[in-house]
């Protein structure tokens, strides 16, 4: 079997032993709890990176590719294996279409909550036989596309986007369209602080916080949360919160000059201008996840 591994770089090889972080460093030598925690998850990492390494070669793997999470990984991989947690999991997810499953370890179970993650630390040799013998439990996890002005921005969205201004103090402005499959459609003007936007793997998170309800993992509906909506005295909100159905889509048309729409996390964003418009369904990309079958949402 080949075998692709994704590991992550943590925050103390980046800060303390690539950039020689002064500010770190110091930090570090205090004991400040805002840093406490660096070493220690790094260490276990490590430890996670080397235990991921005599598993695969006591199996036999074919290791074709071992890079960083945005390393572009091989078309001919048969499995792709993160070490990380779930951020490390979500920025590989990006670069695979359907049919090549996706297992994740987490690295440090301790620090790391690894939602995503069928495998972790100390348990990687029994999860990867398991993998390679095709007797982990098979998730397919719905995804959403993005789309700005026609074109794509992303097809491959697991956790979801999110449409804001530029300036987290700043009132968000855009006009709401939810497009049924039979081309009907209902809309709205609203101001609120933005709008999450995702299929159901992310609704425990930021869905979930502002308001969101948590989806079943084999759900295909997309969810739509608004944040903190304005609502005038006297009237209400008729699209705080709702699903989009098989050939749904929802459409925002931006009345703020200096807007943002973040994809994933805080790394990918595009600008957003006014009069810009932007789509999202659900992508015809679903993504397969080891490991899942047997975690419970809550």
């Amino acid at each position: 079997m080949k075998i692709a591994v994704i590991q992550k770089r943590t925050n103390y090889r980046k800060f303390v032993v690539e950039d020689h972080d002064p500010l770190i460093a110091r930090l570090l030598r205090r004991h400040d709890p805002s840093v406490v925690r660096l070493r220690s998850s790094h260490e276990a990492h490590e430890e996670t990176v080397r235990e991921v390494d005599r598993a695969l070669e006591e199996l036999g793997a074919d290791v074709v590719f071992r890079g960083g999470p945005r390393g572009r990984i091989p078309s001919r991989a048969d499995l792709v294996v993160t070490i990380g947690g779930d951020g490390t999991l979500l920025a590989a997810s990006h670069q695979l279409g359907d049919g090549i499953p996706l297992l994740g370890i987490n690295s440090a179970p301790d620090h790391s909550v690894g939602f995503f993650c069928g495998g972790k630390k100390g348990k990687v040799l029994a999860t990867l036989e398991r993998a390679m013998a095709d007797k982990l439990p098979r998730s397919e996890l719905a995804r959403m596309g993005v789309e700005l002005n026609g074109k794509v921005l992303h097809a491959r969205v697991l956790n979801e986007a999110l449409f804001c201004h530029a300036s987290p103090a700043a009132t968000s402005r855009y006009i709401l369209r939810v497009t049924k499959a039979d081309g009907s459609f209902t809309e709205e003007d609203q101001r609120s602080s933005g709008m999450w936007v995702g299929p159901p793997a992310g609704s425990t998170a930021a869905q979930r916080s502002a308001g969101g309800s948590v989806r079943p993992l084999t759900s295909r509906r997309i969810q739509y949360v608004v944040r903190e909506p304005y609502r005038p005295i006297g009237q209400r909100i008729r699209f705080s919160v709702g699903l989009l159905h098989s050939g749904d889509s929802l459409t925002l048309r931006s009345k703020i000059r200096d807007g943002r729409v973040f994809i994933d996390g805080h790394s990918i964003v595009h600008n957003v201008t006014i009069g810009d418009v932007l789509v999202m369904r659900r992508s015809d990309e679903a993504l397969t996840v080891l490991g899942l079958a047997t975690k419970r949402r809550t």
